[in-house]
């Protein structure tokens, strides 16, 4: 079932998670079960992108992160890597102008650098286009790694320290997260990984410290409203506790 038959009144809403993200994977293994290249698998996965936003919209997620494209993506084959760029400019590019009428505001984390200045320009024109819509605030993750992103925020903070602007007994968790690429955003609640995987891949590492993991063994082309929904609706049945008791214990 896509993401047009999942009708908005049957969506989990209550104690719906304020953030999900999301790391989308298994478009090669989704191509080669099929007997297809691998670049449909990718093709097939901006599809899936696109129905997810959607379906985000359709159940008023406030916040949806998507792992886009890691650091450590640049060591794939050359043409893959181009495939990639490409289905990035045409998704921007076609895509744009649906998520500024959606009132989504568009927002990417990740180094910038060392990226070619069409897709920097792209990436640049989406966050100007989208900086005052008010609804569902998309995340791309791209040319991101989270030890990178650590890394970047840490140079920051000694950079300070070093120029007389901060004292060093002030850094604290607070102060490094506002130094981080998501600064201002919240931390996500809820973490999906698809295609069976268990493992976080250099996603989001401080971020994810009291996030709620559900791993689904569907391949991201294969994800959709319904996918989407089943992983929410097991994070509801999850008890938080973010270092304390759970709710029972304290009441004794």
């Amino acid at each position: 079932m896509r993401l047009g038959a999942v009708p908005a009144e049957n969506a989990p809403k209550a104690g719906l998670p304020r953030h999900v993200a999301i790391i989308m994977d298994g478009n090669g293994r989704w191509a080669r079960s099929r007997g297809l290249p691998r670049a449909e698998g990718h093709r097939r996965g901006v599809q899936s992108i696109r129905d997810v936003v959607r379906h985000a919209q359709t159940i008023g997620l406030e916040w949806l992160t998507v792992f886009g494209f890691s650091s450590e993506n640049w060591s794939r084959p050359a043409d893959e890597v181009s495939e990639l760029m490409g289905l990035l400019k045409l998704f921007i590019r076609r895509d744009l102008a649906e998520l500024t009428r959606g009132n989504v505001r568009v927002r990417v984390i990740g180094g910038r650098d060392n990226l070619s200045g069409d897709i920097a320009g792209l990436l640049l024109e989406a966050e100007e286009k989208t900086v005052g819509n008010t609804g569902l605030n998309l995340v791309i993750a791209f040319n991101y790694g989270s030890r990178d992103e650590i890394a970047r925020a840490t140079r920051a903070i000694a950079g300070e320290v070093a120029a007389g602007r901060l004292s060093a007994d002030r850094i604290t968790p607070d102060l490094i997260a506002a130094r981080l690429d998501t600064a201002g955003m919240p931390d996500p609640d809820l973490i999906i990984r698809t295609s069976g995987e268990q493992r976080l891949s250099n996603f989001l590492l401080w971020q994810a410290a009291y996030a709620e993991f559900v791993f689904v063994p569907d391949y991201w082309p294969d994800f959709d409203g319904a996918v989407f929904d089943r992983a929410i609706t097991e994070y509801l049945g999850r008890e938080r506790r973010f270092g304390g008791l759970p709710q029972k214990d304290e009441a004794r």
